[in-house]
């Protein structure tokens, strides 16, 4: 969306619905539906609740232990409240932020503080004005900073976080965070030390494909655990729980968690000793579809209204190659689409040359400007991290819910 600055946002309308709530979305029976009666001009989260609660009801019902949903992932307050509705009670918090909109969303939810690396302030205040109990830490400086920040409190956990191998992941995440399996040994011992309750945990790595890197991850944190000598109250798997969607194969969660289940089953862990897992992604990705407007077509590159500034930064950095389907909304000589695909890459619609998408996107070999395109598996990281660089900003939102009627299908509003 351009939002020209003679236009207060509060003007702009996208022609679907007219007063967007959260939590009472203009409703369609289908992304192509809603296309071809909404015409949106500028690009549209098109959620689906129902892929939401599966999501949820996959891991409560299988996943061995408790799920604590990533919220970085995307903190929208429908998808929190969808998640929590269907049995997500449990929140992985990484700033201070995040802290206050779950405990002012959900306040009887458990929050963990899983961020290794937090700001004074936001431990005392979590600690102190929000009732946090649970943190990570990788440092011995970061335990010394939580036992300090709220007084040598007695009734804190504090869970060390190791570092694993990339493996079969398609982002590895121990650049940042993450000790050595040796120095975990020695911030277990410390973290007893200064805590009532000590835990591990680790991160396998973003969309991991194989549930071997978990089983793996899991004897190497056993072996820290050993060697440390302590009983733990928390052994935390992580994320990296993939989806489908993003251009590769993927096998259902439930090999995950029966790797998990194997892996766990070997350690001898206390029985009071809780396993964790933080599924961002795995609970949020299939939770939106993406709809975009082609404005120009140059060769085998579609120009686009979003971009890698916009809901599209992973697309981009992760290189993803999503499904896709485009949708034509038929014009006076216009056939419908080719039924031949062929690969296509994406510009967004800013002024800079890095806001690009490789691909390849596999689309009609007619894909031309005027088409709207639908991109799976956008529900985490994309209206979380857009910017408003440029001008360009949407966070329209429609509901896709099959079995329900349309509601309110004439004006789309953007939320403020």
């Amino acid at each position: 969306m351009n939002c020209k600055n003679t236009v207060p946002r509060s003007k702009i309308f996208n022609p679907l619905s007219e007063t967007p709530v959260l939590h009472d979305l203009p409703r369609a029976t289908s992304v192509e539906a809603f296309v071809k009666t909404a015409r949106p001009a500028y690009p549209v989260h098109c959620m689906h609740p129902e892929k939401l609660r599966q999501a949820a009801r996959m891991f409560v019902e299988n996943f061995p232990g408790h799920t604590l949903y990533a919220i970085k992932s995307n903190p929208d307050p429908y998808v929190l409240e969808i998640l929590h509705k269907a049995g997500i009670d449990h929140f992985d918090v990484a700033s201070l932020g995040e802290v206050k909109q779950i405990r002012t969303m959900f306040p009887r939810a458990h929050l963990a503080f899983m961020n290794p690396v937090k700001s004074r302030e936001a431990i005392r205040s979590a600690y102190f004005d929000y009732g946090v109990r649970d943190f990570v830490a990788d440092t011995a400086d970061e335990i010394h900073k939580i036992a300090e920040e709220t007084n040598r409190a007695q009734d804190l956990l504090i869970v060390v976080r190791i570092a694993m191998p990339k493996g079969s992941a398609a982002c590895q995440l121990t650049g940042k965070f993450g000790c050595t399996p040796d120095a975990g040994v020695d911030l277990l011992k410390l973290a007893a030390s200064v805590a009532s309750r000590t835990g591990l945990s680790f991160h396998v790595g973003s969309q991991t494909l194989s549930p071997a890197s978990y089983a793996d991850a899991i004897r190497k944190g056993g072996e820290v655990i050993r060697r440390a000598g302590v009983r733990p109250r928390v052994f935390d798997v992580g994320g990296g729980f993939p989806v489908s969607g993003l251009g590769m194969d993927v096998l259902p969660l439930t090999a995950y968690f029966a790797a998990i289940r194997a892996g766990i089953s070997k350690l001898k862990l206390p029985k009071n000793c809780e396993i964790w897992a933080e599924p961002g992604r795995g609970l949020s990705g299939n939770g939106a579809t993406l709809v975009v407007k082609v404005q120009l077509r140059k060769g085998d590159v579609l120009y686009i209204n979003d971009g890698s500034y916009g809901n599209m930064f992973e697309v981009a950095s992760m290189g993803w190659k999503n499904a896709v389907s485009l949708i034509r909304v038929p014009r006076k000589d216009q056939k419908a689409p080719s039924k031949k695909l062929v690969p296509f890459r994406f510009f967004g619609p800013t002024c800079d040359s890095i806001d690009y998408m490789a691909g390849p996107f596999m689309l009609p070999e007619d894909a031309s400007e005027g088409d709207w395109i639908a991109l799976e598996g956008m529900g985490a990281y994309t209206a979380a991290s857009q910017s408003r660089f440029n001008g360009f900003y949407s966070d329209a939102k429609v509901e896709i819910v099959s079995s329900a009627p349309e509601k309110r299908t004439t004006q789309l509003k953007v939320v403020k």
